[in-house]
């Protein structure tokens, strides 16, 4: 047996988490759906490249085939909606107000701002982010005016066919991908702050414009010099929406999420330290490029894609405070999954940046986006990258969320990106395998929490941040432990945030009875630290993971801990669980654990030695010191309650490019292994 498990190897436990009572099932034909598992609002995400032809019934005739395609989907939904991949948003800062003004639009394939002429050296070695060519000979143009129709056609044969409202939304997106942007580029590159896709390529949120005499819809004299990019874009989204008819707007790829919304460094974490003092600073950036934005287009709904990262790492290496966005009356949805797990396989980050940012949310409302297609890079997720599994719907769509009243919260929202592939065409095979997958997916998705339980410290990492900063490392670290834990095998699939656990559990005492409760170590003195001590002396069980440096005595005394001087760098690891197969093979000896990434040095040691209600289960040691780094206690008048102890290596560095660099599995363990042969601590065997 291999000391790795396969992400396909889970795929059937993710799934039984998710079961429901066979009583409450009906046929998925059933039009009224199972109660609670309708969605709000079904999007339909598409480029103009179906629209092959400017020829009002050839646009008429797409529109018609896009919604009977998806029509045995959208009848489970009371909203449906088309978000428009127009172009990369530049036509929103070019807009001048005329109608007759041309469209740039995304009629490419590849990455028409690398500089190459569009179509030049066909032979050249150069990938597609390189240059890019035309999607088809002689694509059609196109006017603002006729966009304005599209818009049109689409909100009226949609209703026809589906007789449901119908949204339309435009989008923006900070990057150099899918259109032209003279704007970004050659006008304005001052507001292309970020290195995301190569030296100075991404649009940066709290930017600030120079002056420009160009008349723009929002500017009829022109940009005047020092203009806030939330001011500009906000004006002519207002504009832009209204004259086309819109009904919302996507910002895409991070934009209002910080500065590097594909890194892991950003304005605070540089790879080499956290630069704290930046951090206020760039908070009241991100918050003000919100609240100017919101000043100039005051009512469009605002949806949004988010960051490739989690809230925790977000916030500790960029400034990101989701909590003020979100109670920032800001009219948004929150960010939905990442559809990066499609490209680079991590589906523990994707499932940790779900479920970190629908802890805590402006309302009850959330999404989930499943990769079908992509228009621009010769890609389609369902047919290639995932080769028509559907472990990237079931994975997602076995997670959920109990809100402050203790109810399980599923996603309303459904987002497909894209119904057509980057030829403009629009492929029935993908609805006709996608859409039986979804529908199982949901009548499959929890009603209750599941065995694991994450109790997310969304308050207290927000809280941390601005008041002690030395604390960024550990709010940056505690994410990544859990992305590598799922990733390597740790089945979780239920949120709640600190705050919602104490209110769900006063209105529901018995809601997390059975469940396994996942945390750091918390706050000394609070309220969160007394009821999880109480979970625990009345038969729960509670695993807590990353450093103790700031834990209370109280919950030293519950886990029988104490602190030593931090150690750093290489250990020898001795790792004692037995009650998990897989814990059986042979790992390394050795482990690396970086104090930068990992909240500090190890510093976790056993109390009271001789307490026999105490199991060590592995340690660290270097040279004469030994930490104890997975330790589990259970006292018997605790009647089955269990405390389990780790002390966590996310065994990851930064050592350039976008994530962090994880050690290599054949020279040093694997750190978050150990959360997961523990668990045999709680009765649970994997096989």
């Amino acid at each position: 047996m291999t000391r790795w498990t396969t992400l396909a190897a889970l795929f059937p436990l993710f799934a039984a988490l998710a079961q429901i009572p066979q009583e409450t099932r009906v046929g998925l034909d059933d039009a009224n759906f199972i109660k609670g598992k309708r969605f709000k609002n079904v999007t339909l995400e598409m480029s103009l490249k179906p629209f092959k032809k400017n020829d009002p019934d050839y646009i008429r005739g797409v529109c018609r085939e896009a919604f009977n395609q998806w029509a045995p989907l959208t009848r489970h939904a009371d909203q449906v909606s088309v978000m428009m991949w127009t172009a990369d948003g530049s036509e929103i800062l070019d807009y001048t107000g005329d109608p007759k003004q041309r469209l740039e639009w995304a009629m490419y394939i590849g990455n028409p701002n690398s500089g190459r002429p569009v179509g030049s050296e066909p032979d050249a070695q150069l990938s597609i982010h390189d240059r890019a060519f035309l999607y088809m000979p002689n694509p059609p143009e196109y006017t603002m005016g006729d966009l304005r129709f599209i818009v049109q056609c689409l909100k009226e044969e949609g209703r026809r066919i589906t007789g449901k409202p119908i949204r339309v939304g435009a989008t923006f997106d900070p990057g150099p991908e899918f259109a032209k942007s003279a704007f970004k580029y050659t006008k304005h590159p001052e507001i292309c702050m970020a290195a995301t896709m190569g030296h100075k390529s991404f649009v940066c949120c709290y930017a600030v414009l120079h002056k420009d005499d160009t008349p723009y819809a929002g500017f009829p004299e022109g940009i005047p010099e020092g203009t806030p990019f939330g001011t500009f874009f906000g004006r002519q989204s207002q504009r832009f929406l209204t004259d086309l008819g819109y009904d919302y707007i996507w910002f895409s790829n991070g934009l209002g999420f910080g500065l590097e919304t594909w890194a892991s460094t950003g304005a605070i974490f540089t790879g080499k330290e956290f630069n704290a003092p930046k951090l206020f600073e760039t908070r009241e950036k991100i918050t003000a490029f919100w609240k100017l934005f919101r000043k100039e287009c005051p009512t469009f709904r605002i949806e949004t894609r988010g960051t490739n990262l989690a809230t925790g790492i977000d916030l500790a290496k960029d400034g990101v405070d989701l909590r003020e966005i979100y109670r920032g009356g800001f009219n948004l949805l929150p960010p939905p999954n990442s559809p990066w797990a499609a490209l680079d396989g991590d589906f523990g980050l994707e499932l940790v940046g779900y479920l970190s940012r629908m802890a805590e949310l402006p309302d009850e409302d959330y999404i989930f986006r499943f990769y079908t297609h992509d228009p621009w890079w010769v890609n389609s997720p369902w047919l290639d990258r995932y080769g028509r599994e559907p472990h990237d719907i079931y994975l997602p769509m076995a997670c959920a969320r109990v809100n402050h009243d203790g109810d399980v919260t599923l996603p309303s929202y459904l987002n497909f990106l894209t119904i057509d592939d980057s030829f403009g065409n629009l492929p029935a095979q993908v609805p006709n395998e996608v859409i039986p997958r979804i529908l199982e997916g949901r009548v499959d998705s929890p009603d209750a929490p599941g065995p694991f339980v994450w109790v997310y410290p969304f308050d207290e990492y927000h809280d941390w941040a601005y008041k002690n900063q030395e604390r960024l490392s550990e709010i940056f670290s505690g994410d990544w432990v859990i992305r590598q834990a799922i990733n390597i095998g740790f089945p979780l699939n239920t949120v709640v945030s600190t705050t919602g656990f104490l209110t769900s559990l006063e209105k529901k005492p018995g809601l997390y009875r059975g469940c396994v409760l996942i945390t750091i170590a918390p706050e000394a003195g609070s309220k969160v630290e007394a009821q999880l001590i109480r979970f625990v002396q009345e038969g729960g069980k509670l695993l807590v993971y990353g450093p103790i440096t700031h834990a209370g005595p109280d919950f030293l005394a519950l886990a029988n801990l104490d602190r030593a001087a931090p150690l750093d760098g290489v250990f020898d690891i001795a790792d004692l669980v037995t009650g998990d197969a897989f814990a059986k093979v042979q790992n390394p000896a050795k482990i690396r654990h970086a104090a930068l990434v990992n909240g500090g040095g190890v510093e976790s040691v056993v109390k009271d030695r001789a307490d026999l209600s105490t199991k060590v289960l592995a340690t660290m040691k270097q040279g004469a010191e030994t930490r104890d780094v997975l330790v589990a206690r259970s006292r018997p008048e605790w009647n089955g309650g269990k405390v389990l102890y780790f002390r966590a290596t996310n065994s990851n560095r930064f050592t350039g490019g976008r994530l962090l660099t994880p050690d290599n599995p054949e020279e040093f363990f694997n750190g978050p292994l150990l959360m997961r042969y523990a668990l045999s601590e709680f009765g649970f065997t994997f096989l």
